[in-house]
């Protein structure tokens, strides 16, 4: 008897990641960048960005266009490796 595994998720795919950070200056323009580096086609325009309560850390989301496990995979790694970056959801 052989057993298939379904994958998760059929690629391509939108996937949203919550990026969850401490508020600081020029945030934005560092891990917008390191999206843009895994995610070419992504529009940074389309991102939403929303502060604690207060103000404190800032919540942005990117839903981008996932071609792969590996894009995903390598973004995630990116974003984890940021000093910036308090959690990923």
């Amino acid at each position: 008897m052989t057993t298939e595994t379904k994958p998760l998720l059929n690629f391509p795919v939108d996937y949203p990641i919550k990026v969850v950070a401490r508020r600081s200056a020029d945030l934005r323009l560092r891990i917008d960048a390191i999206v843009a580096v895994h995610a070419p086609d992504f529009d940074l325009s389309t991102a939403v960005e929303r502060d604690s309560t207060h103000a404190s850390y800032v919540a942005i989301t990117y839903t981008i266009r996932a071609t792969g496990r590996e894009q995903v995979i390598a973004l995630v790694n990116a974003l984890q490796a940021s000093a910036d970056v308090v959690m990923l959801i």
